[in-house]
């Protein structure tokens, strides 16, 4: 066994927690790294960082039904069923003690309790839920024992130190990795960030399952101010210039986000709204994102920037749609402007210097940018977004012949790719 180390902090109520149960013994073996899981309550983490013990209750509804789409896409990915129970979230308290009770190896046990919650819909709160998953998991014989021991206040206590702990290590939400590679601890959250892990176990990238040729086309809502916009832009472009995608497939669509999230219901400023824990997290995978794209990243000292100009600059040079060469060029300069190179976009003279440097007549289109069409052009865009069900930025809408599949996230490119290369696993359910 070499020295790197994998931890992994679990609770039975996050789906993307039962999804990653069921694939961190294999990314543990392949990695030949030391695997600790660490059972913590997650309610206690949501307390300690004031966030919503419902998740689900405090979303808009687009985001919403995205969220349950993606969660059924990566479970397809991963091969496994998932079903959200009726009673979700359920009270996880008295399963995480029996299996502190019984004791490690952990996971053994936690795939029957993961299993029953999120295949099942077994009530594992109750006692009789509780006896059903120690029967499935061959401890019948001593369900009578771990029931009245979970009772006990050494696991009582048990339980609040291991939760306690999570909350020091910098957790959040589930799942969370914690690994060192013998350079410090490095903290990662959630399911889709294990290819990360991986990466960062092994030194070096991971092969990826290979992307069917796209044969969709794909619109790419996006807006100036968000830096994922500017790394799902990056990673489109990249993919193009790679020849893995089309260019005439993409339909790029200037909107205004701020105003997509007035009509959502949404904060003006996501990234304000975040625990302090919750946005250090946000800051460092924003920056590991920018470094496997290789795309310059800087936090910009004017946040957030004001970007209508910049955008119905964009929208007079013709982007909207397929585009040019030159306008994509065009939307690649601004979002490093701003993302890179910390220049003010919302300034007439930056972004028609910006144009210029794309081989276009940047006074000219800051001109255009100011007339009743264009003003109209940018409003239509930001209102057929929230039609399409739009509430983020990027956002990939695919049109197959199923109809639209929606895929929020610069970390979604890869799935929207595969939904337009007729992936039916990308279908949401």
């Amino acid at each position: 066994m070499t020295g790197r180390a994998l931890r992994v902090y679990l609770d039975f109520s996050c789906p993307y927690a039962y999804l990653a149960a069921g694939l961190v013994e294999g990314l543990a073996a392949r990695c030949e790294a030391q695997l600790d899981v660490r059972p913590m309550l997650l309610g206690g983490v949501f307390r300690a960082r004031q966030t919503p013990q419902n998740l689900s209750s405090v979303l808009s509804p687009a985001k919403a039904r995205h969220n349950m789409a993606d969660m059924q896409r990566q479970a397809a990915m991963a091969g496994v069923p998932l079903r959200m129970p009726a009673g979700h979230p359920m009270r996880t308290v008295e399963a995480l003690r029996a299996v502190l009770v019984v004791g490690p190896p952990y996971l053994p046990l936690m795939h029957h309790f993961y299993r029953a919650y999120w295949v099942d819909g077994v009530e594992i709160s109750s006692p009789e839920g509780l006896r059903e998953v120690l029967g499935r998991a061959g401890l019948s014989a001593r369900a009578d024992e771990i029931l009245a021991r979970i009772e006990a206040p050494e696991i009582k206590q048990a339980l609040r130190d291991r939760t306690d702990e999570a909350i020091a290590a910098g957790v959040f939400g589930a799942p969370t990795f914690v690994i060192d590679v013998g350079e410090g601890e490095a903290l990662y959250w959630g399911t889709d960030r294990i290819a990360m892990v991986e990466a960062r176990l092994r030194g070096g990238a991971v092969e990826r399952e290979a992307i069917p040729p796209t044969r969709a086309p794909m619109d790419v809502f996006f807006d100036y101010s968000s830096p994922f916009a500017y790394l799902g832009c990056a990673g489109v472009e990249r993919r193009i210039a790679a020849g893995e995608l089309d260019a005439a497939q993409v339909r790029w669509r200037p909107m205004l986000l701020g105003a997509v999230f007035k009509q959502v219901d949404m904060v003006n400023v996501p990234l304000f709204s975040l625990s302090e824990a919750k946005r250090r997290h946000t800051s460092m995978d924003i920056e590991r994102q920018a470094a496997a794209l290789d795309a310059p990243y800087r936090f910009p000292s004017r946040f957030p920037m004001k970007t209508v100009l910049p955008l119905r600059v964009s929208l007079a040079a013709g982007v909207e749609g397929v585009g040019d060469e030159a306008g994509r060029r065009l939307i690649q300069r601004i979002f490093r402007a701003y993302w890179a190179e910390d220049r003010d976009i919302a300034d007439p003279e930056v972004v028609a210097g910006l144009a210029t440097d794309c081989g276009l007549d940047g006074r000219a289109l800051v001109e255009a940018a100011g007339s009743p069409e264009i003003k109209a052009a940018l409003r239509r865009v930001t209102d057929e977004a929230v039609a399409a069900g739009v509430f983020g930025a990027p956002t990939f809408v695919v049109h197959d012949d199923h109809g639209p599949e929606l895929f929020w996230g610069a970390d979604r490119l890869d799935f929207a790719l595969r939904a337009a290369g007729g992936d039916p696993r990308m279908r949401a359910v």
